[in-house]
């Protein structure tokens, strides 16, 4: 029987993990968020995704490799900082 909740409860988080780093149904499109960080200085995006709860990625920004994390319904930047 403890293999069995031992089992279950492996399935379980794995599930989970597989459905974390969606974008949530009312979120903003991921091409408007990024219209949004061009308009804010960035020259280009060159990784984007969907990870606990908000958009984050990296980008060039006034010559400098930044990672951000932006809300995920109105695509407004939470947090930058140059990437290390």
């Amino acid at each position: 029987m403890p293999r069995l909740i031992s089992a279950t409860l492996a399935l379980a988080l794995t599930c989970t993990a597989a459905f974390a780093d969606q974008p949530g149904a009312d979120w903003m499109p991921a091409d408007q968020v990024k219209q949004k960080l061009m308009a804010t200085g960035y020259t280009s995006i060159t990784e984007f995704e969907a990870d606990d709860g908000h958009w984050e990625g990296e980008g060039v920004k006034n010559g400098v490799t930044m990672q951000f994390h932006a809300d995920p319904k109105t695509g407004a930047i939470l947090s930058e900082k140059p990437n290390k």
